[in-house]
């Protein structure tokens, strides 16, 4: 099984012509994750991958969501606690950032999550109805 990094999967997902080392990359990138052999991606690697969309390359949500629908219905890609991910990927849709989506997606057996983000996090959880609770500590 080969591990991916961040950049090899932005070199796959995201076409970036004023990069001269992109195209190059993009292809053994291609080739790798479309190899069949077995590859494996970890959250922390999501969450890199989702905030270069978002932040550096100005992704919609709805791009990002592809992106990651895509890579969630690779047959040979084996993502690390998918169904946090998965369930992530639904709360993205449904208005949380992915890096909260997938926190909460996480912390799913637990009675609740903490977090001082009341306004884009918590707020937000309430009115979704999401459980665990999100709350604010006093």
């Amino acid at each position: 099984m080969i591990g991916l990094d961040t950049n090899v999967l932005a070199r796959y997902y995201i076409e970036d012509a004023t990069d001269v080392e992109a195209e190059p990359q993009r292809e053994a990138a291609r080739r790798l994750i479309e190899s069949g052999q077995p590859l494996m991606v970890s959250k922390t690697v999501l969450l890199e991958l989702e905030w270069l969309m978002r932040g550096y390359y100005r992704f919609a949500v709805e791009d990002i969501r592809a992106v990651f629908g895509h890579l969630l219905e690779l047959p040979q890609a084996d993502i690390e606690d998918r169904a946090a991910v998965t369930q992530a990927v639904a709360n993205l849709d449904a208005g949380l950032e992915f890096a909260d989506a997938l926190h909460h997606a996480s912390y799913r057996t637990c009675s609740a999550i903490a977090s001082f983000d009341d306004r884009k996090f918590a707020r937000l959880a309430r009115r979704m109805g999401l459980t665990p609770s999100v709350i604010v500590p006093v």
